[in-house]
């Protein structure tokens, strides 16, 4: 098992009463979690109370294992600094909290919800706050079961506990009768805030809660809350999300990795349990990097049969396990009916690739637009060939109307994220959405290598078509047709091809990573076929992709290209002499 070494920080250059000495920036992170080292910063601590907290933590005991074994025996290191880190952040001379959030990133088995339940619990028991009130905030109600029973156990079995404490199954209550300080367990629940001034707060698997479209708003809440208590806590704990991160998850761990990396300061603990980007996730022998538990909740060896397992049942199933047992990030998630092509398309990114550097970079441009109804996305694709390389480079965006987040509740935060990266348009009436692809495609036809247009007859074809031309004064000759579903095949194909051989690139965005996760196949006959109606979300910006790659697959080569655009007269003796 991994030996994490108790840290001893120096606490006497430093005052703990005030600021300094307080970041909790680790720059070397990634270098400390490959020597299976602490990722606790050295922290000016105050002594006491993170004595205090430790000694009464290391009491409890464990309920679900036999002999009910002390945490001082069964947990690691690597959670009883977290414990000490907490309250000997708090000045009680000055009430002050100089600690005042913790996120935890670790992977499944490593104890998240019975150590998560025995720090409350240490919580509740330590408040001085008469009537002190402390949440545990599971996603599930099996979960918030479960973390009851956790922590109801430790205090059943521990006779001094057990004196001192009101059990309320019923309510998951437990209440601390000497202070009246008390924690509930409650499942999550927009109105959890309804009435709560909590001076502790611990959210268990903040990727499932985040799922929840209120969940921004109440993490808020929560966190208002506890500005009137100034010894008050939050506290995230979590594994990796089974699907690309988004919304209030995704805020959070941005901000956890950046005050961790030193680009953020704040009041926030970091722990994060993840592979640094050179090291291989798929060999087990650097599995301990990010198990802090191995060799006590979890085990390496009985989690390779299981790995093996997720790769018999195909790349989709191996994400998704990374995900839970080694937190690693999924990009795309795959399923066992998505696009063959999105297997490819993480790693066909070009992170510098805007849409100036496409224009600059590409002998010849196609364009493709997608559109629907007016709660529909407008999906627009700009497609380059690299001059020199014939490379395939693919620049999207897309527009929504405001009123379609209020119809695709569940999906409008991950909209939003969309908008705020620049990738997504969210207009408040319709028109202006059209103007701006309009002035998009007119930069595009003003290179003047500008091939073909090509639209969905279907939708809104007709009105894109004539905003183009009339608005845009683009020549009728630019317009094609591109006829869906069986016909789509080819280009399907093809940009599969060149995904998987390096010869198509995009920028990386996570819209377009959104809509080729989205994308399902089903069989028509002896063909498969990516469409709306069989995909999991929005995916136009892809469906404009394909339509600008089957103009672009019967592009000329850069010599002709002018010909294309406007073919030249030539002279009868120039044009015999070709004959």
């Amino acid at each position: 098992m991994p030996e994490y070494k108790k840290r001893t920080a120096p606490r006497t250059r430093r005052r703990a009463d005030t600021a300094e000495g307080w970041c909790t920036a680790v720059p070397n992170w990634a270098e400390r979690i490959k020597l299976h080292r602490s990722l606790m910063p050295s922290l000016p601590l105050f002594t006491a109370p993170a004595d205090r907290a430790e000694a009464i933590f290391d009491r409890l005991k464990l309920p679900d294992v036999p002999g009910t074994p002390l945490l001082r025996e069964a947990v690691g290191d690597w959670f009883r600094e977290i414990v000490r880190a907490l309250f000997g952040s708090y000045s009680v001379t000055l009430r002050q909290r100089f600690i005042q959030e913790v996120f935890l990133l670790v992977p499944k088995k490593n104890s998240k919800t019975t150590n998560g339940a025995a720090l409350m619990l240490t919580a509740m028991l330590m408040s001085e706050r008469p009537r002190a009130e402390f949440l545990l905030v599971a996603p599930t109600q099996e979960v918030a079961d479960l973390a009851f029973q956790q922590a109801m156990g430790m205090i059943e079995a521990d006779e001094v506990l057990m004196a001192k404490c009101h059990l309320q199954p019923h309510i998951k209550r437990i209440t601390y009768r000497p202070t009246g300080a008390f924690l509930k367990v409650k499942s999550f629940d927009p109105k959890i805030v309804t009435g709560s001034k909590p001076a502790g707060v611990l959210l268990d698997e903040v990727h499932v809660i985040a799922e929840s479209p209120d969940a921004d708003r109440v993490i808020g809440q929560l966190r208002g809350g506890l500005v009137s208590q100034p010894e008050g806590f939050l506290i995230q704990i979590t594994t990796q999300s089974e699907r690309p991160p988004s919304g209030v998850f995704k805020a959070e761990l941005a901000k956890a990795r950046a005050v961790r990396d030193g680009k953020y300061l704040a009041p926030v603990l970091p722990i994060l349990y993840e592979f640094p980007q050179d090291v291989d996730w798929r060999n087990p022998e650097n599995w301990r990097m990010v198990l802090p538990n191995d060799g006590r909740s979890v085990n390496i060896a009985r989690l390779i049969p299981d790995y093996q397992g997720a790769i018999e049942a195909g790349e989709g199933e191996l994400r998704r396990w990374a995900s839970q047992h080694l937190d690693v990030e999924i990009g795309i998630a795959l399923q066992s009916d998505h696009w063959p092509g999105a297997a490819f398309w993480e790693q066909a990114t070009r992170p510098a690739l805007t849409f100036e550097v496409l224009l600059a970079t590409c002998d010849a441009f196609t364009v493709g637009i997608d559109a629907g109804g007016p709660d529909d996305w407008m999906g627009l694709t700009v497609l380059g060939r690299e001059e020199g390389t014939r490379h395939w480079l693919a620049w999207s965006h897309a527009w929504v109307h405001a009123k379609a987040l209020e119809k695709y509740k569940g999906e409008a935060q991950k909209w939003l994220d969309f908008e705020d990266s620049g990738e997504l348009s969210i207009v408040e009436t319709l028109g202006p959405d059209v103007d701006e692809l309009v002035q998009t495609v007119v930069s595009v036809y003003n290179t003047g290598k500008l091939i073909r247009i090509g639209l969905d007859p279907n939708g809104s074809a007709k009105v894109l078509h004539e905003a183009l031309m009339i608005d845009g004064e683009l020549p009728e000759s630019l317009f094609i047709g591109i006829g869906q579903g069986w016909q789509m095949v080819g280009v399907m194909k093809l940009i599969e091809r060149r995904l998987a051989s390096g010869t198509f690139w995009h920028s990386g965005g996570a819209m377009m990573r959104y809509c080729v996760g989205n994308a399902r196949v089903v069989l028509r006959g002896n063909a498969s076929l990516i469409t709306k109606e069989a995909s999991k979300g929005k995916i136009d910006p892809l469906m404009a992709l394909l339509d600008a790659g089957e103009c672009l697959a019967i592009a000329p080569m850069p010599m002709d290209v002018d010909s294309m655009i406007a073919p030249p007269e030539l002279p009868s003796e120039t044009a015999s002499a070709q004959a």
